[in-house]
């Protein structure tokens, strides 16, 4: 069976209560790290996608994954991002700092969206999938 996409994640689905804001916060943090807004409420990084849909809080009540973290490209990006997290006040729970448990070389900064989703931006040249 041939696949239009390849093996992988087509698309992540984000349900948010306040779309606008959602759309504020990862119009701005996705293009630090190489994403780009494929229209108003999904964005690519050219292999996978991620959208967003505001939904009534009375359906907030699923579990999901504990965070999403996404690859940088150096720890330039890694520095970029907890600056921006800096400047707007926004909810960083560690870093941006070196993680040497990890790899030698992985460097991160974890942080919330205005959902409360743990997210976190990790540089990690020596880490093996």
């Amino acid at each position: 069976m041939a696949y239009k996409y390849g093996v992988g994640i087509s698309h992540l689905e984000f349900w948010v209560k306040d779309l606008e804001e959602s759309l504020a916060f990862y119009g701005k943090l996705f293009p630090m790290i190489g994403w780009d807004a494929l229209n108003k409420t999904s964005f690519s990084c050219g292999l996978h996608e991620i959208y967003f849909k505001q939904m009534p809080v009375q359906l907030h009540d699923s579990l999901g994954v504990r965070h999403i973290c996404f690859h940088a490209q150096s720890r330039e990006v890694v520095e970029r991002v907890g600056e921006w997290l800096r400047s707007i006040n926004g909810s960083i729970i560690r870093g941006p700092q070196a993680m040497p448990q990890y790899t030698p070389e992985y460097y991160t900064v974890d942080f919330r969206d205005p959902n409360g989703f743990v997210l976190e931006v990790a540089y990690a040249p020596d880490i093996e999938l």
